[in-house]
C-alpha cells in the first residue's frame, strides 16, 4: 500500500478535499448549465421581453389587482403576429362567407322545390 493511502485525509473545515472538490465540480457544472440557460434565454429575446413587460408594470401608476394578469396580456401582445395566423383567420373569414352563400341558397332551392312537390303528406295518401 501507498503511503497516501494509509494516511488520514486532510480535511477543509470538517470535510476532505475529494469532498470538496465533488461538491465544487457540482456547483461548476450547476453554473455553467445555469450560465447556457441564461445565455438560450438572452438570445432567443425572452430576458429582453420580460425585462419590459416588468419595467412596463413598475412604471403602471395603478397597480392591477393581479400583476400574474397583467404579465399574461402583456406578453400575449409582446409577441409579432406569425404570418401563417393571418393567413389561417383570412381563410376563415372566406369560408364563413361561402357558408353562408351556401345556406342561403340551400333555403331558396327548398322553396323552390316546394312549390314543384307536394307536401309528404300527399304523397303518403296516394
Amino acid at each position: 500500500m501507498s503511503s497516501a493511502a494509509s494516511s488520514p485525509p486532510v480535511t477543509v473545515r470538517g470535510a476532505s478535499y475529494a469532498a470538496a472538490a465533488v461538491t465544487m465540480a457540482h456547483y461548476k457544472a450547476a453554473d455553467s448549465k445555469r450560465e447556457q440557460f441564461r445565455r438560450y434565454l438572452e438570445k432567443s429575446g425572452v430576458l429582453d421581453t420580460l425585462t419590459k413587460v416588468l419595467v412596463a408594470l413598475y412604471e403602471e401608476p395603478e397597480k392591477p389587482n393581479s400583476a400574474l394578469d397583467f404579465l399574461k396580456h402583456h406578453l400575449g401582445a409582446a409577441t409579432p403576429e406569425n404570418p401563417e395566423i393571418e393567413l389561417l383567420r383570412l381563410e376563415l373569414a372566406e369560408m364563413k362567407e361561402k357558408y353562408e352563400a351556401i345556406v342561403e341558397e340551400n333555403k331558396k332551392l327548398k322553396a323552390k322545390l316546394a312549390q314543384y312537390e307536394p307536401p309528404q303528406e300527399e304523397k303518403r295518401a296516394e
